[in-house]
């Protein structure tokens, strides 16, 4: 069977019309006439042998035949649109996805992806965010920025930077805090990992309370965000919260710091490397080196081969 050929034109006419459900405000969209809107959707209703729309006094009413056809042609002109909007500098623009740590994203990334879209134009960076636990396969993601020890079943990853770990407060708590062991008499917000804060006692030279009983949160963000609100102590990465060190609204009452792992630049191993993710490799492991905390004197992370 030979399908009607069936016009650019017309199509894009009956989706506009569709949208609007009005001719009239179709023709203004497209910068045609109302009448020369109205028979392209004509001819396109005689190509198929049915009807679209039922004409009414004050405008138009969409058909069954034309709700079956309207979702297949949004979907198609999106796609045109889409991949159109790829083009730029006389090359077609590249999809990343990369998922990262809240915390990271927020604290690190965001503020120099500016720099990264001015010097790498064709790439169409997707960002997303997780609280650590990601599956690379199932969301389709290049790259994922973890924070941990850099070990994880078929992935390769390699190290950013580490991410010490100190007591962030609102100054007011802070200003009672004169050592380390005060801080038992205080609310101690925790991560999901429970070693975090007799790591950092045992760091301080504090022996640890035996139960540590704040509240749980399953990330920095969240807990940082209670700490401001005054609901307790933090441990977080200061390198993270710079922006809110910097401004005065909380405090790192204690230098000590603890490391129980970084950030790493994660794909998997199975993942076939792309102009685009080279560039954000080359990138970020720049980014990493110029502006990374201070290392402490925990062992090194150890980065994996080059892609």
């Amino acid at each position: 069977m030979v399908r009607p050929y069936l016009p650019l034109t017309a199509l894009r006419a009956f989706e506009a019309s569709a949208r609007h459900l009005s001719f009239t405000r179709a023709a203004i969209e497209l910068c045609v006439t109302q009448a020369a809107v109205s028979h392209q959707v004509k001819r396109l209703e005689e190509r198929l042998g049915v009807a679209l729309f039922k004409r009414l006094p004050r405008g138009l009413m969409i058909t069954e035949e034309g709700e079956a056809l309207l979702p297949v042609l949004r979907e198609a002109f999106d796609r045109v649109a889409d991949t159109l909007e790829r083009f730029g500098a006389g090359r077609p623009r590249e999809v990343l996805a990369v998922g990262a740590v809240g915390t990271f994203a927020v604290g690190w990334l965001l503020p120099r992806l500016p720099d990264f879209a001015e010097n790498h134009p064709f790439v169409d960076l997707r960002l997303s965010t997780n609280n650590n636990r990601v599956d690379m396969a199932a969301e389709g993601l290049d790259f994922a920025v973890r924070f941990g020890g850099g070990a994880w079943h078929g992935i390769e990853a390699e190290a950013l930077f580490e991410a010490p770990l100190s007591p962030l407060c609102l100054p007011r708590i802070a200003a009672r805090l004169g050592e380390p062991v005060d801080l038992l008499g205080e609310t101690l917000l925790r991560s999901y990992r429970s070693d975090e804060w007799p790591r950092w006692f045992a760091a301080a030279g504090v022996s640890p309370p035996r139960l540590v009983s704040g509240p749980v949160f399953d990330s920095s963000l969240a807990m940082m965000e209670a700490a401001l609100q005054g609901a307790g102590v933090a441990l977080a990465p200061p390198a993270m919260f710079a922006r809110q060190l910097d401004a005065g609204a909380v405090e790192r009452p204690f230098a000590v710091s603890t490391v129980l792992g970084g950030y790493w630049l994660a794909r998997l191993q199975s993942r076939e490397p792309t102009p685009a993710m080279r560039a954000f490799r080359d990138w970020i492991r720049s980014q990493a080196r110029t502006s990374a905390p201070p290392r402490s004197d925990a062992p090194s992370l150890s980065p994996a081969p080059p892609l």
